[in-house]
């Protein structure tokens, strides 16, 4: 996908030394900060979770890039970045809150919809471990087949609770996969999730 080398270019390093202190789902959560009205510096660290010296890597970047600008409403999403982001959101659409249960671990858990990539799915490792690398407590992957869902490398249906929630709320259809971050915060859980569905777009 075209996003994918964008987003990694914002996240990669460019030159000796340290490498950012952000991943390519915290870039993207940052274009979805910026798309409303602007969003200050310190208020884009708070919600990504990173600090000051970080935000003003990750700005710099950005505008580099020409996906954010800087005005007097604070930090906004360019024309450029709007594009990215609409996208991403053709595969990635919708993301949310779910509420813990025993099909996951961790004190909170975060859905990411990713459209018709069912069949990139194997075992879910691949996302666990990206969950992981984020900070995660981990990442669960269902797969849908019509009203009826698998978790791959678990060998049963996610419990009848979460699979009424995940359908109400996020409406997948055959061949969508929803990925399960958590972590002991919800920004953990919900970085964990980005970082798990970018491994299958």
């Amino acid at each position: 996908m075209s996003f994918k080398p964008l987003l990694r270019r914002v996240s990669e390093k460019v030159s000796p030394g340290r490498s950012p202190s952000y991943s390519e789902a915290q870039v993207l959560r940052a274009l979805e900060l910026t798309s409303g009205n602007g969003i200050g510096r310190a208020s884009l660290g708070a919600r990504l979770g990173i600090g000051e010296g970080v935000v003003r890597t990750l700005t710099r970047r950005l505008i580099t890039e020409g996906l954010v600008e800087i005005s007097n409403r604070g930090i906004t999403i360019s024309k450029k970045g709007q594009r990215l982001l609409t996208e991403i959101h053709s595969l990635i659409p919708n993301g949310a809150e779910v509420p813990t249960t025993n099909d996951v671990l961790g004190e909170h858990s975060y859905a990411v919809l990713v459209k018709g990539v069912a069949m990139k799915v194997r075992f879910g490792v691949e996302q666990r471990d990206a969950a992981l690398l984020a900070g995660a407590k981990g990442a669960t992957t269902i797969v849908f087949n019509g009203r009826s869902a698998v978790m791959p490398g678990m060998d049963r249906e996610p419990s009848p609770s979460l699979l009424t929630f995940l359908i109400e709320l996020m409406r997948p259809e055959e061949g969508d996969a929803v990925v399960l971050g958590t972590g002991d915060t919800l920004m953990e859980a919900q970085v964990g999730a980005y970082s798990a569905a970018l491994t299958l777009v």
